[in-house]
């Protein structure tokens, strides 16, 4: 197994991507690398499409004969309607949620491969600003106070319950479309005031908004994922955030 970071090389260098594949010869990829920010795909476009399109379609095909698992994201929908199954149609409002549909549609060409739906995933990052956790404490630490929204609802989910289903869907070789998600749809003010309990020396306060309020473009309000077809596969089924936190109370979050 070789768990590759984005400082050995570029996924956009197919020359040397193609070799590394060849070299290592594996039976399964995992592919997560994206752009994963709204804003940074609305701001780059071009990058946008050539990493979160182009890119999956490359590996995709290099990986044509063995399993191929993709991240893709509940971004794909327009949230309308929450409680998305994975047969829904998708509507992605922004561009990022464009090109992770448009790259789900290129790996589900292959019955063999695999698309993961998730939903906002939580833990300690080695930069410390991945996890949505990690990003609502540096905000709360350097604010008086912030609004959250009780209007916009997800999935909530710990980066390591997501690790934990993969694996066993690997495992199983599994293919076709899965919602991997929290149990529980929760609001963003639901999810602050969640984890602020398990930061007791964060002493900002937080209050509620609305997402309608809000000034920058228009905002997915319910994307939560139906989980039902995957907890149906998987041994241990996957938690919603509270109960996570509950069950876990000394571990880092």
């Amino acid at each position: 197994m070789r768990a590759l970071a984005r400082d050995e090389f570029d996924l956009l260098d197919y020359g040397t991507v193609r070799r590394e594949f060849q070299q290592d010869r594996p039976q399964l990829v995992i592919h997560c690398a994206a752009i994963t920010s709204t804003a940074d795909a609305q701001a780059n476009p071009d990058l946008a499409r050539r990493v979160n399109v182009d890119v999956t379609r490359f590996l995709a095909e290099l990986a044509a004969g063995v399993q191929f698992i993709f991240f893709s994201t509940d971004l794909v929908f327009d949230g309308r309607k929450g409680d998305y199954i994975e047969t829904d149609p998708v509507n992605p409002l922004h561009l990022y949620g464009e090109t992770k549909a448009a790259a789900e549609a290129l790996v589900l060409k292959n019955p063999a491969h695999t698309v993961i739906r998730t939903s906002i995933n939580g833990g300690i990052s080695r930069g410390g600003n991945r996890g949505f956790n990690e990003q609502l404490r540096r905000s709360v630490q350097t604010a008086q106070g912030m609004k959250l929204f009780t209007d916009e609802f997800r999935s909530p989910l710990p980066a390591a319950e997501t690790a934990r289903a993969i694996w066993e869907l690997a495992d199983q070789s599994a293919a076709g479309l899965f919602h991997v998600a929290g149990a529980d749809k929760l609001s963003r003010l639901q999810i602050g005031r969640l984890l602020l309990r398990r930061w007791p020396d964060v002493t900002a306060r937080i209050e509620s908004g609305s997402a309608r309020d809000f000034p920058g473009p228009s905002r997915a309000l319910d994307t939560s994922l139906n989980i039902a077809k995957v907890q149906k596969i998987l041994s241990v089924p996957l938690p919603g955030l509270a109960a996570w936190l509950a069950a876990n109370p000394d571990e880092p979050f």
